[in-house]
């Protein structure tokens, strides 16, 4: 059933109101439509899906215009919602703080310097589009779901987590150099990206940043650029880095990690616990401090299901901090698939592929709003230690919300003398 703008929840109409000074009067009302329709709809979430659930008198050529040719800009959008989350993050970090100062042993002198740290993690997802031949920014990708090349948009985009809390960035689609060449704009590749997004994050004050990446973008330069801010980088490697060994007589030489993984006895392993929403998983672990080619000192951590065979599962990850045990930095990696949670709650949720505009500013801006009702389902989302709450759960909060006030509005309506046909007018029906 439809439901005008008018039965907005609360929650909803606040936080749109937060982005007011990023539209003119009439882009507003549209930027509040997408929102609302992100919510309510359950079919795929076209252009026209949204408006079938949205009671406005509002045309599929206005929205049409609002995201293809009215002036507004995505990256004010994202500094809106990264601004509101600092904002909204700093008391939290604050009251940390004191947590943690209050948990120390008393002891005489100065007391230890307490750390909350925030997780700055990168990662691209494919949107597939086998019949889009005619849209902007199309181009080959290798998509990690469906094993093989596929034709579509390359969206890369990074998320910051902070005690427990997730604040998307602003989305970018990645071009391979050819498509570039062919649209006459310039290239940039998505190493370059992760450079650029390092340089420029502003993170939450009195924080300590923790870069975490996959083996795709754990590189000299993206390692450079996390060190001159004095920030961390953990993620995977790739199994064809080279270590360097040092021998008791001094003498060094480079081994494959897959080699030395290879050489490794069952009693080199130790047991370590990964993080999941079920409780944990069981695995082995090897941990030692090493020089990884091209990237410098390196806590090297491998990892495998089996000690006995280990090549069998076995992955690599690597730390620029070279004093933590196992356990810490496996806990610490784990929190890399937060970004994979959020690309399944924009794609299976809110419909971030179901697009059907033709130009990559269009398909941009459909991610960035996209991106921006993720930020207000995470705002949304309480954590409780009885049950954790999903943005899932929240979707579903606010629907329930919005019916209510819809049946409220339609009793007003009927109180003041409205017949059937002009409440059927106001409803768009």
């Amino acid at each position: 059933m439809p439901k005008p703008i008018v039965c907005l929840s609360e929650q909803l109409r606040q936080f749109a109101e937060i982005f007011r000074f990023c539209f003119s009067k009439r882009q507003w009302k549209y930027f509040v439509i997408v929102l609302l329709g992100l919510i309510e709809c359950e079919e795929r979430k076209t252009m026209s899906g949204l408006l079938r659930v949205i009671g406005e008198q509002v045309s599929l050529s206005g929205l049409s215009r609002f995201l293809n040719k009215w002036r507004w800009s995505p990256a004010e959008v994202a500094q809106s919602w990264s601004l509101h989350f600092r904002q909204r993050m700093e008391p939290l970090v604050e009251c940390e703080h004191a947590r943690l100062k209050a948990a120390q042993p008393k002891r005489i002198g100065r007391p230890k310097q307490t750390v909350v740290t925030g997780f700055l993690i990168f990662d691209d997802s494919v949107h597939t589009k086998p019949k889009g031949q005619k849209m902007g920014g199309l181009g080959y990708h290798y998509s990690n779901t469906e094993q093989k090349v596929v034709t579509g948009h390359c969206l890369f985009t990074g998320l910051y987590v902070l005690l427990g809390q997730r604040c998307p960035l602003e989305p970018r689609m990645y071009c391979q150099k050819k498509v570039c060449e062919q649209e006459k704009r310039p290239f940039q590749s998505k190493v370059a990206m992760a450079v650029e997004e390092i340089e420029n994050f502003e993170p939450v004050p009195d924080t300590q940043t923790h870069v975490l990446i996959d083996s795709w973008y754990h590189c000299k330069q993206v390692r450079r650029a996390a060190q001159k801010r004095g920030w961390q980088v953990s993620g995977a490697l790739k199994s064809n880095r080279t270590m360097r060994l040092i021998a008791q007589d001094g003498t060094r030489t480079w081994i494959q990690l897959s080699k030395y993984a290879a050489g490794l006895t069952p009693e080199d392993w130790s047991e370590v616990i990964w993080p999941s929403a079920e409780g944990g998983q069981k695995m082995y672990a090897h941990l030692v401090v090493s020089w990884i080619r091209k990237l410098g000192p390196t806590l090297l951590l491998v990892t495998c299901h089996d000690p006995k065979e280990p090549l069998k599962t076995v992955r690599y990850w690597g730390s620029t901090i070279l004093d933590l045990d196992a356990q810490t930095l496996v806990d610490i990696l784990a929190v890399r698939w937060e970004v994979e949670t959020f690309f399944e709650y924009e794609k299976d949720l809110l419909g971030s592929d179901h697009y059907q505009v033709m130009t990559q500013q269009a398909v941009l801006r459909l991610w960035t709003l996209t991106a921006c009702l993720l930020c207000f389902l995470e705002e949304q989302r309480m954590p409780s230690e009885d049950q954790a709450v999903t943005c899932g759960d929240v979707r579903r909060k606010i629907q329930n919300e919005h019916r209510q006030n819809l049946l409220l509005w339609l009793e007003t309506r009927f109180r003041d003398g409205l017949s059937v046909e002009q409440v059927s007018y106001q409803l768009a029906l």
